[in-house]
């Protein structure tokens, strides 16, 4: 009797679970949607409000098109535009690329010897305090009216986020697990590769994540200044022909270029997690 009734208790207790998984489920999945949807239309909303009060108020195009107008440049030009958002894109994604291993080696530097980070940080951080844009003609007197001159400029714009972050994160190993690093013998460049690197991963890509933003910033800020080609290059060409729906157009690609290079930064914050926690 005793067993029967343990029998029926666990079968009890089994469809007690079904029902909670389910709702377990249903929340999560409804999370996921909320994260895609409210965004989506909220942006939309905006989009039908734009187009209603700039029609009711009936505001010159020049100043400010409706949406509808932007989307007709957009269909339009479309050729136009992706060729200048391609050099864009290509720019943004170099200076990205070189900035990363640029800030994770200085902080890697700071970290390491006490003397390099007395030496090296305050006059990085000095350098950062200057007006960025007061910066940027000289990239172009130094380096000339081209690619080096607007990728170089990007990467002195984003690769200090990427450094404090890294720096950060390398000096948050507790204090603890440092002792039982050096009690087994473990060296300097063994603890930083081996412990203090893993640990600081979610500060790298937090740094990552800010340097994206900024490295397109600083190409468009480049093309802005002397270029022939990319989609600063024309949104001033179309300004100047008070073009305004044709430089919003060109804003809204960028808008999307500034996403991609996020969401890569995410997708290999997602990848590098899933291969560490594999490994461990």
């Amino acid at each position: 009797m005793a067993e029967i009734e343990f029998t029926t208790g666990t079968v009890e207790l089994g469809r007690e679970r079904k029902p909670q998984r389910r709702r377990l489920l249903s929340a999560e999945l409804g999370d996921h949607l909320g994260t895609v949807l409210l965004p989506i239309l909220f942006a939309a909303a905006s989009l039908i409000l734009w187009q209603l009060v700039v029609g009711w108020a009936r505001v010159p195009p020049a100043i400010l098109p409706p949406p509808s107008d932007i989307a007709t440049q957009l269909a339009q030009n479309w050729s136009l535009i992706l060729k200048h958002a391609m050099q864009t894109a290509n720019e943004t994604l170099i200076a990205f690329g070189l900035s990363i291993p640029l800030g994770v080696v200085l902080a890697a530097l700071i970290t390491w010897s006490p003397t390099i980070n007395k030496a090296l940080l305050p006059n990085v951080i000095v350098f950062q305090l200057i007006p960025k844009i007061a910066l940027a003609p000289l990239f172009i007197v130094w380096l000339g009216i081209g690619l080096p001159s607007r990728v170089t400029f990007s990467i002195f714009i984003c690769f200090f986020p990427i450094l404090i972050a890294t720096a950060t994160g390398l000096q948050s190993l507790p204090l603890d697990m440092l002792r039982l690093c050096r009690s087994v013998g473990a060296s300097n460049w063994q603890i930083l590769l081996s412990v203090r690197f893993p640990m600081a991963l979610p500060f790298i890509f937090s740094g990552m994540k800010i340097a994206a933003t900024l490295a397109i910033i600083g190409i468009v800020v480049g093309e802005f200044i002397a270029s022939r080609a990319g989609l600063g290059y024309l949104i001033l060409f179309a300004s100047s022909r008070q073009q305004t729906d044709l430089s919003l157009a060109c804003i809204a690609v960028l808008c999307a270029v500034g996403l991609l290079v996020y969401g890569l930064t995410a997708l290999a914050e997602r990848l590098f997690a899933v291969w560490h926690g594999g490994r461990t």
